[in-house]
């Protein structure tokens, strides 16, 4: 309703001032003669034409308020329409907001994307560590912009930020049959994760995972959480040294390692074998890891090559995927060393 009264306005508006052209009275030329003002105004403030956007939106028809051809407000919109499920279907891994203390001091070190800039709470409590951490963004030309903890607080995404947020360039995630290729003499040792979604638990993983020595990450591009403010915070930087790939399905990545010379070993509640039996060595080994509540897929589960378990002596029935993982990583991980 408010877009199509809108649009008759528009329409009224336009009538009216043809009409005062065309006309011979003496009425006319004073409306004509005041005309050359009104452009002036629309080229300064753009911004005003916004509303009317919303309200194109909302009534759906004032795209008929010109004859023949569609408003640019009407093309706008119906090219956000377009264009918005293809922009959702190409999202990779994330990563463009970064929060926390040590997350951000990885990503400035590490080097591997652009940092746009660097916010910091000029009146957090504890100034020390961050006046560290502004000194290195100085140092690599970063943009660092100080702000009140009220402001940071309201561009954070996770709770406490820490007094810092860095914004960066997206992770790129890289092909799955690269994370195959052995790095500084080290055979591959590969985590994939089969449908985990809360982010805490995955930033978690991660950051064990990558002190472990795990050389790369699979993760499902559905099902699985990627990498959110909240996962570069629990992760603490690890994010930016693993590399990750992105797959459509995990059971396919799963077929494509094992052709690919890769020892698949999946951990499980109701596993075949205790963790701590492992037959492996140096080998190129990729650790699967499922979700807290269902474990493994069932495709999944068939597709490796082996299933553990974690032996549970006490009351409680399971472990947290990320306590587990953790757990599973530094297991391969010794396995690995004694063999070397």
């Amino acid at each position: 309703m408010l877009g199509g009264g809108g649009a008759g306005q528009v329409s009224a508006s336009r009538r009216s001032t043809r009409g005062a052209g065309s006309g011979g009275g003496g009425r006319g030329k004073p409306r004509r003669a005041a005309t050359p003002a009104k452009p002036t105004k629309l080229t300064k403030l753009t911004k005003p034409a916004k509303p009317a956007k919303a309200a194109v939106a909302k009534g759906g028809s004032a795209g008929t308020h010109t004859r023949g051809r569609p408003s640019p407000t009407t093309r706008k919109a119906g090219a956000a329409r377009v264009e918005g499920p293809r922009r959702r279907a190409e999202r990779g891994l994330g990563g463009e907001q970064v929060e926390g203390r040590q997350a951000v001091r990885e990503l400035l070190i590490a080097g591997r994307r652009r940092v746009r800039e660097v916010l910091v709470a000029s009146d957090a409590d504890d100034i020390g560590p961050l006046q560290d951490i502004v000194e290195l963004a100085s140092s690599e030309g970063v943009p660092v912009r100080e702000v009140t903890r009220r402001r940071l607080a309201a561009e954070a995404r996770t709770e406490a930020p820490q007094g810092v947020i860095a914004r960066a360039a997206p992770l790129v995630d890289v092909d799955l049959d690269e994370l195959v290729v052995p790095r500084a003499g080290r055979s591959p040792f590969l985590l994939a994760v089969d449908g985990v979604t809360d982010p805490g638990n995955l930033g978690a993983l991660l950051r064990s995972a990558e002190c472990a020595g795990v050389t790369g990450v699979v993760l499902p591009r559905h099902r699985t959480v990627h990498v959110t403010p909240m996962v570069t915070k629990a992760a603490a930087g690890a994010v930016e040294h693993l590399p990750m790939a992105l797959v459509g399905g995990l059971p396919t990545a799963i077929l494509r390692l094992r052709e690919l010379g890769v020892w698949v070993l999946g951990l499980d509640a109701a596993g075949d074998r205790s963790l701590f039996d492992l037959p492996i060595g140096d080998e190129p080994v990729c650790l699967v890891l499922g979700s807290e509540g269902a474990g493994l897929s069932r495709l999944v589960r068939q597709r490796c090559d082996l299933v553990v378990s974690i032996p549970l002596l006490g009351n409680l029935a399971s472990l947290n995927v990320a306590a587990a993982g953790a757990l599973a990583c530094y297991e391969v991980a010794r396995r690995r060393l004694a063999s070397a």
